[in-house]
């Protein structure tokens, strides 16, 4: 289809990515456990959207200048970085925040904000621009008609694909979500999050571009 082979076997690939803990999955769950099924299904679509941009990036060439340059690679990285890190101070002021006796427990933000930080995270990370520019081209034939069709076509594959796995992790957190009721879980997990989400950061700033 398409000048595409092996569908089968990228379609494995492609559980296979997915089921793999990384920044992405970090997200999803920390969203569903603060904000329940939409929140973390806002997470999901901004995730998704991000990888639109790394479809569009590889099938249009971008993702090779991130691989063939170091400086391009440095910049996009460092950004993604930072946001990251800007995620980890949000939940940690969350984590620290003192609860007053009786009061409400603190209210999701907008479901909006959620797509954004999926957004945001996902496509200021040229890690993923990378893999998207390394495993495509391996499932697009050599005779292809089309090699940009060919990755439109395998992109939105893996994008849809990704997305319902995303939505089912989605709805088995929010099972585990009712677990935030008891005292000193929810700032447990945000000071939790925030530390996994500064580790990522510090791993991202601290990647090597391929170029080297």
């Amino acid at each position: 289809m398409l000048g595409t082979q092996e569908l089968l076997l990228f379609a494995l690939t492609v559980l296979l990515v997915n089921a793999t803990p990384g920044v992405d999955m970090a997200l999803t769950v920390a969203s569903t456990l603060r904000g329940g099924v939409r929140q973390g299904a806002a997470a999901v679509l901004g995730i998704s959207l991000g990888c639109v941009v790394h479809t569009l990036a590889a099938a249009f060439g971008l993702a090779a200048v991130l691989a063939a340059s170091a400086e391009a690679f440095t910049f996009v990285k460092l950004l993604g970085a930072a946001y990251l890190l800007y995620v980890a101070w949000s939940m940690l002021r969350a984590g620290l925040r003192p609860a007053a006796a009786g009061a409400a427990p603190e209210a999701a933000p907008h479901w909006r904000a959620a797509v954004l930080q999926g957004f945001w995270t996902n496509a200021l990370n040229p890690k993923v621009a990378l893999f998207f520019l390394a495993l495509l081209p391996q499932f697009i034939a050599a005779d292809a008609p089309s090699k940009t069709a060919a990755f439109l076509f395998l992109g939105s594959w893996f994008i849809l694909q990704g997305g319902l796995f995303s939505l089912g992790l989605v709805l088995l957190v929010a099972q585990a979500r009712r677990l935030q009721a008891r005292a000193g879980l929810a700032r447990l997990l945000n000071l939790g999050g925030a530390t996994l989400f500064a580790f990522l950061a510090a791993r991202l700033a601290l990647a090597e571009s391929p170029s080297h």
